[in-house]
C-alpha cells in the first residue's frame, strides 16, 4: 500500500480538527505538526471566524503601497526627463521636491521604475573597471576660490562649418562655472582675453589647475611655463598639474565636459553667436539649477561667493629678496649676467627673474616664487631643476 499524499490544506484541516477535540494539548500538537504556538493559534483562529475558507493563504500584497503614484505625478517625471534627457532619477527627484513642497513625491526608486517604464533611460553595460589614481593632494579645495581648474572641451563643427573650441573655467570647491566660452582656436591671446574677463567679474584664485597641454604649459619650457601661465604666476596664482595620462585627476572637470558632450555638441548651434548663447543659457542652468550630488544636492550658486583677491588689470609688479640680483628677460628668452647670457625662456619675455648666490660659484634662477633651476656663475652650463625650495628672506 503507497503513502499518501497530503497537501497543506489537508494538514491544516486536520491540525484545527485535532486542536477542537476535548482536551486537545495545542503545544504538543504544535509539536507534531511542525508549527510554531503563534502559527496553530492563527489557524484554529481563523477557522473560528470564517470556516474552512480561512484555512486558505491570503493575499501578501499591502494594503497601502508606496510605489502606488499619482497619475499627475508621474506625468511631473516624464516632463523634467523630456526637458533634461541627461538627469537621473536622483536629480529629477530634488526637482520635485521644490516644485511640490506640498505633495509627497516618490522615492528615488520609483522615479527610476517610472523612467524605465516609459522607455526614457536604457541600461547600461558593466564596462571595463577604471582605473583609480590616488593622487597627491595637491590644490585641495576646501573654500570657493581655492582651486579652479581649466581645460578645453574639444572642439566641434557648428552647423555652418565653423570650428568651435569651447573653454571651461570652473571653481573647484562650489563646481560653478565661471566661464564658457566658444572660441575659434586655443592660441594664448585669446584665452587670457576671457580670464581677464573672468577675474574682473569673480576676483583672483588661489590656484589653478590645469593639464600639461597649450597653452596652459609646455614641457619642453623650463617649469613648463608658457605666457599665459607666466602671467598667473606673476599675478600670485599657483600653479597645479595633473599628472600627463591621468584625466582623472581633474576629474570633476571632465564629468562636466561628458554633460556638454551629451547635452551641447550633440545638438551644435547654427552659427558661433548661436552656440555661444547656448553656452550662456546652459551654464545659468547648470549653476542655478541642476543639483550635484557632491554638494548634497544643492546648486553650484548656493556655495560659491566672489574671491576677496581683486584684480586691478594693471601689470603685476613681481618683486625679490633685497639680495637677489634682478634681471629682465629680453624677447629672445636671454638675460644678462656677469658678462654673459643664458637663455631662460621665452615664455618669461618682459619679466624680471631673481638671481639667488649660491656656494661653490653657482646660482639659482628664480622667476616670482618658482624656482626654475639652478647653474655655474658663469652661465656656461644650462639651468637644471632642482628640487622644491622655498625664497629666504
Amino acid at each position: 500500500m503507497g503513502w499518501k499524499e497530503s497537501s497543506v490544506m489537508d494538514e491544516r484541516c486536520r491540525f484545527v480538527l485535532d486542536a477542537m477535540a476535548r482536551g486537545a494539548n495545542i503545544s504538543e500538537l504544535c509539536r507534531r505538526y511542525g508549527v510554531s504556538r503563534k502559527t496553530g493559534y492563527k489557524w484554529l483562529e481563523r477557522y473560528q471566524q470564517e470556516g474552512p475558507a480561512g484555512l486558505y493563504d491570503r493575499s501578501r500584497r499591502p494594503h497601502n503601497s508606496s510605489l502606488v503614484t499619482s497619475g499627475e505625478m508621474v506625468l511631473a517625471v516624464i516632463r523634467l526627463r523630456l526637458q533634461w534627457p541627461t538627469w537621473g532619477p536622483k536629480k529629477i527627484r530634488v526637482l520635485l521636491l521644490r516644485r511640490y513642497p506640498q505633495t509627497e513625491v516618490p522615492s528615488q526608486s520609483t522615479i527610476g521604475r517610472i523612467l524605465w517604464l516609459c522607455g526614457l533611460v536604457k541600461a547600461k553595460g558593466r564596462g571595463r573597471p577604471r582605473r583609480w589614481h590616488p593622487g597627491d593632494g595637491r590644490g585641495v579645495a576646501t573654500a570657493p576660490n581655492d582651486l579652479w581648474t581649466v581645460d578645453f572641451k574639444g572642439w566641434w563643427h557648428t552647423r555652418d562649418g565653423r570650428r568651435c573650441e569651447p573653454l571651461t573655467i570652473r571653481d573647484g570647491y562650489s563646481r560653478y562655472v565661471l566661464a564658457l566660452q566658444g572660441m575659434t582656436s586655443t592660441l594664448s591671446d585669446g584665452v587670457r582675453r576671457v580670464f581677464e574677463e573672468v577675474f574682473e567679474q569673480y576676483g583672483l584664485p588661489k590656484v589653478i589647475r590645469s593639464d600639461n597641454g597649450g597653452p596652459f604649459a609646455c614641457t619642453r619650457a623650463l617649469a613648463g611655463l608658457t605666457r599665459l601661465s607666466a602671467w598667473w604666476k606673476a599675478l600670485g596664482i599657483g600653479l597645479d598639474r595633473i599628472e600627463p595620462g591621468h584625466p582623472e585627476q581633474n576629474g570633476g572637470h571632465e564629468r562636466m565636459h561628458r554633460d556638454i558632450s551629451q547635452e551641447l555638441q550633440s545638438i551644435g548651434g547654427r552659427d558661433l553667436k548661436d552656440q555661444q548663447e547656448r553656452f550662456d543659457l546652459w551654464r545659468v542652468e547648470f549653476n542655478t539649477q541642476r543639483p550635484h550630488e557632491a554638494l548634497e544636492m544643492k546648486t553650484p550658486t548656493r556655495l560659491y561667493r566672489l574671491s576677496p583677491r581683486l584684480y586691478t588689470g594693471e601689470r603685476p609688479q613681481v618683486v625679490y629678496p633685497a639680495h637677489f640680483q634682478v634681471r629682465p628677460v629680453r624677447n629672445n628668452g636671454d638675460i644678462r649676467f656677469a658678462g654673459g647670457r643664458r637663455f631662460v625662456s621665452e615664455a618669461l619675455a618682459g619679466w624680471p627673474v631673481g638671481i639667488e648666490s649660491l656656494e661653490q660659484g653657482r646660482i639659482r634662477v628664480w622667476f616670482a616664487d618658482l624656482c626654475l633651476g639652478e647653474t655655474d656663475a658663469s652661465l656656461r652650463s644650462p639651468l637644471r631643476p632642482t628640487a622644491s625650495a622655498g625664497i629666504e628672506t
